[in-house]
C-alpha cells in the first residue's frame, strides 16, 4: 500500500444511551458487552461493508482494568462477532481516550496505512471507580511544587480555574440549569435518537415474599442524566463538595456515567469501494498540555492549535462540543477564548448528559456527526480538558 496523505471519511457515528453511576440502569453491563453493541450498530448502519476489509479498532479507555482490561478493544471485536482478522487495542488519555481513538484511527487513514479503521470509546464507572481500583501515585510528582497537582482530585482543580479565573457560584449553577434545560428540549425533539443504538437491559428482582427471582427486561434508549427538576435554586442549597469555602458542587459538575461510542473511519478507496456515503471528514486534531493544578482549562491552548492545523478560524465553527467536566473550567475557556456561547453545546454537555470519561470523545462525535448532518452545518468540535493537566480538540467538516 502507497503512503500518501489523504483524507479520512467517518461513515457511521453511534453510540449507547449515557446510564448514571453507580447506581443506573447500566450498573450491570459490562463494559466489553457495551462496546460490541456498538460497534455491532455501526457496521449494521452500512450494510455494504464488508467486515473483513477492517483493519484494527483503536478504542479508548481511561481506567482500562477489570471489567474492561485485558485489551477491551481486542475483546469487542470478538464480542461483536467481527472476523478475528480485525485487530483491536486499547488507549488511555484520561477523558480524552475516545477522541485520541479517533485520531489515531483517522491518522492512520490518512498517512494510507489503512482503509477501514474503527474507533471509539468505552468506560464503565458502575464498575470500575474513577481512579481505578488500586490507585498508586509516584512519590516523586512531591519532589517538584508543580507536579504536586497530578495527585490532586479533579474537583480540586476546578476550585482552582473558578479563583483564578473568577467564575462565580452563580455562574456556575446557572450554567448546569442550562445544560439540563438544553439536553430536555434535545430529548424532547429527537435531536439525539438518530445516535443512540438503544440497549435491552436485563434485570433480577428478588421477590421476598414468593423466594422467586424476577427477571425484568426492559430498552434503554435514553440517556438518563438530564434532570428536569433542575434549577437555581435547587442547585443553589448544595453544598461544596472539594473545598470548604468553595463552589463547585455536585449539581455544576459532569455526572458519573456509563457507555460506550463508535465510529467506522473510511478512506476515499473503501467508499468507492463499498459505495459509502461519508457524513464527515476528520478535518484534525491537537493535543497540549497545561498545569496539572488547572487543568480544565486545556482547550484554551487545544482549540487555537487545531485551528492552526486546519487552517480555520474560530468563526468558521459552527458546532462546539465542549465537554462540560465542570461549569467552572468551561465557562473560563469559553470567556478566555471568546466562544460563542450559542454555538457551545447546544443540546446540553456532561454535567446534563454525562461524562463516562474514556468513552466522551467517541460519543461526542457521534452527536457532533449527527448534528452537522442534521442542521447541514459545515464545521464542528469537539474538545475537552484532561486529566493531569492537557486539553484535546478534533474538527469534523460535514460532507453532505
Amino acid at each position: 500500500m502507497s503512503k500518501q496523505v489523504q483524507d479520512a471519511y467517518i461513515v457511521a457515528a453511534t453510540r449507547t444511551p449515557v446510564g448514571k453511576a453507580p447506581r443506573g440502569s447500566l450498573r450491570h453491563v459490562r463494559p466489553d458487552e457495551m462496546l460490541a453493541h456498538v460497534l455491532r450498530a455501526a457496521l449494521q448502519a452500512v450494510p455494504s461493508l464488508d467486515p473483513a476489509a477492517i483493519e484494527d479498532a483503536i478504542i479508548g479507555c481511561a481506567m482500562p482494568e477489570a471489567e474492561q482490561g485485558l485489551n477491551i478493544a481486542r475483546i469487542g471485536v470478538l464480542l461483536a462477532g467481527l472476523p478475528q482478522s480485525v485487530g483491536g487495542v486499547t488507549v488511555n488519555r484520561f477523558c480524552a481516550s475516545g477522541l485520541s481513538a479517533l485520531a489515531m484511527a483517522a491518522d492512520r487513514i490518512r498517512v494510507g496505512e489503512a482503509d477501514v479503521m474503527f474507533a471509539g470509546g468505552v468506560e464503565s464507572m458502575s464498575m470500575v471507580p474513577m481512579t481505578g481500583n488500586t490507585p498508586s501515585v509516584s512519590p516523586h510528582v512531591y519532589d517538584r511544587d508543580e507536579n504536586v497537582a497530578i495527585a490532586y482530585g479533579m474537583g480540586l482543580t476546578a476550585e482552582r480555574v473558578a479563583e483564578r479565573w473568577k467564575v462565580s457560584r452563580e455562574d456556575q449553577d446557572a450554567f448546569a440549569v442550562e445544560s439540563h434545560r438544553r439536553a430536555l428540549a434535545a430529548q424532547q425533539a429527537g435531536e439525539f435518537d438518530a445516535e443512540i443504538a438503544p440497549l435491552t437491559v436485563t434485570e433480577h428482582d428478588a421477590d421476598l415474599a414468593t423466594a422467586q427471582v424476577r427477571v425484568v427486561t426492559r430498552e434503554l434508549g435514553r440517556d438518563e442524566g438530564p434532570r428536569a427538576e433542575s434549577s437555581a435554586d435547587a442547585l443553589a442549597r448544595l453544598k461544596p463538595v472539594f473545598a470548604n469555602q468553595g463552589s463547585v458542587t455536585a449539581g455544576n459538575s459532569s455526572q458519573m456515567s456509563d457507555g460506550a461510542g463508535a465510529l467506522l473511519v473510511v478512506s476515499e478507496r473503501a467508499l468507492k469501494q463499498f459505495g459509502l456515503t461519508p457524513l464527515a471528514r476528520f478535518a484534525g486534531f491537537a493535543v497540549r498540555g497545561v498545569p496539572p493544578e488547572v487543568m480544565g482549562i486545556g482547550p484554551k491552548e487545544a482549540i487555537p492549535a487545531v485551528l492552526r492545523t486546519t487552517g480555520l478560524t474560530q468563526e468558521a465553527l459552527d458546532w462546539i462540543e465542549l465537554n462540560e467536566a465542570f461549569a467552572a473550567q468551561s465557562l473560563a475557556v469559553i470567556r478566555d477564548l471568546g466562544l460563542d456561547a450559542a454555538k457551545v453545546n447546544p443540546l446540553g454537555g456532561a454535567i446534563a448528559l454525562g461524562h463516562p470519561l474514556g468513552a466522551t470523545g467517541a460519543i461526542r462525535a457521534a452527536t457532533l456527526v449527527h448534528a452537522l448532518q442534521r442542521r447541514r452545518l459545515k464545521y464542528g468540535m469537539v474538545t475537552m480538558c484532561v486529566g493531569t493537566g492537557m486539553g484535546a480538540a478534533g474538527i469534523l467538516e460535514n460532507m453532505s
